[in-house]
């Protein structure tokens, strides 16, 4: 099942249970507006290439559009319009003033050299300039992008529109972007990790952690938890995986991974299949990579109690199934990775007034908003045999209510 069948099923499972008008319902599934480009760049040698971009702006009923701009060879229009979809719902659920946006281009960034890189992000810029604006759709970084590229965007689109340090959030600090935004999606599912487990009469420094992924947001998980006391058991990243049952020295583990460019060869644990990583022995499963990892294949061996979102729609709806028949509590993507959007709200805040707060700020900010402003909605579903995924919906159901005004 793609991103896109997934999301939707979701979505109408939860419009059934909801009692949901129908005409709303095929409102929210089909989106504002879809944007298909062709980008074509010289590369560095003289030939042309072209590529294929992407945005999708889902709803705007709370606000400006909000949303990544990725760059990976499997970008497609069902990813895109899935991941838009579900920035609707994580911004309603963290209880912030946007709707849900996302883009991409179908390229592999490490195939680019840094002027190619900028050549495409000015070209894609120039295709959608007319189409997004400070209120009305802010494209931030995603999976293959980073505040260099932000930057880029920026460049190009103060060109045709003036200077505006509003119209992307992830940029440089000295461009107008937010302290603590770069550690903000790591942070912010830590903080979802503790709300959740307090619930259960539990904390970080009881459990042992498994990770999937250890780019920005899986290092920063992993670095937090282990600041926090959690035993950090196995970690994965593209380049192969370490377990160590006594627990993984993530500081050490860190200072080889910048060394080197990968988990490989590090001496405080053993290597391991980064493939058994998602059924390795843990409390807690925190996927950061990419989506669809938890399947109807590897389901029914997850041996976590807990599986933490932190990655976009890594578990599949059959996986929910079976990992819900097994008692596994799912804390869902659109809350658990909520802090990198709510700190770019921060930024673009920021922006619009002019007035820059510092990281202490945004971090209160950030842990005051993540749990409070949403988890005691959740309350009380844990009773429930049924997924935290689904329910989510019910917590921004003044979406609906929304629509007709805007009608």
């Amino acid at each position: 099942m793609n991103a896109l069948a997934a999301t939707n099923r979701n979505f109408r499972h939860a419009s059934r249970l909801l009692g949901l008008d129908s005409k709303i319902e095929k409102s929210l599934l089909i989106p504002f507006r879809e944007i298909k480009v062709e980008c074509t760049i010289p590369k560095d040698d003289g030939s042309l290439v072209s590529y294929i971009g992407f945005r999708v702006q889902h709803d705007n009923a709370r606000g400006p559009m909000k949303g990544g701009i990725r760059y990976h060879p499997e970008v497609d229009p069902d990813e895109v319009n899935a991941l838009a979809q579900l920035m609707t719902w994580k911004t309603a659920v963290v209880d912030i003033p946007y709707g849900g946006a996302k883009g991409g281009i179908g390229c592999n960034p490490k195939d680019l050299s840094k002027s190619e890189l900028e050549r495409l992000t000015r070209v894609f810029t120039q295709k959608i300039h007319d189409l997004i604006g400070i209120h009305t759709d802010v494209p931030a970084p995603d999976m293959g992008t980073n505040a260099q590229t932000m930057a880029w965007i920026l460049d190009e689109y103060s060109k045709f529109h003036g200077h505006s340090p509003a119209i992307v959030t992830g940029k440089p600090i000295d461009l107008g972007g937010s302290l603590g935004r770069e550690a903000a999606t790591g942070r912010g599912v830590v903080y979802a990790t503790e709300a959740l487990l307090a619930e259960h009469g539990k904390s970080i420094k009881d459990l042992t952690f498994a990770i999937q992924g250890f780019g920005n947001v899986g290092s920063w998980v992993a670095r937090l938890i282990h600041e926090k006391g959690g035993k950090v058991v196995a970690v994965s990243d593209i380049t192969g995986a370490v377990q160590n049952p006594s627990g993984i020295d993530i500081k050490e583990l860190l200072k080889h991974k910048e060394r080197t460019g990968s988990l490989k060869d590090f001496n405080g644990g053993d290597a391991m299949d980064a493939r058994e990583l998602l059924v390795h022995e843990c409390d807690v499963l925190i996927p950061c990579a990419l989506g669809g990892v938890l399947n109807r294949e590897n389901a029914a061996d997850v041996k976590a109690k807990y599986i933490i979102e932190a990655a976009n729609h890594p578990t599949d709806p059959e996986a929910d199934e079976i990992l819900c028949k097994k008692g596994v509590t799912i804390l869902p993507d659109i809350y658990a990775n909520a802090g990198g959007v709510t700190v770019s709200y921060f930024e673009w805040v920021q922006n619009i007034q002019g007035f820059m707060w510092d990281e202490e700020k945004v971090n209160r900010e950030l842990k005051r908003g993540k749990p409070g402003c949403t988890f005691h909605r959740l309350k009380g579903l844990g009773s429930i045999n049924c997924f935290f995924s689904v329910f989510c919906f019910f917590h921004f159901s003044f979406i609906f209510n929304l629509i007709p005004i805007h009608s």
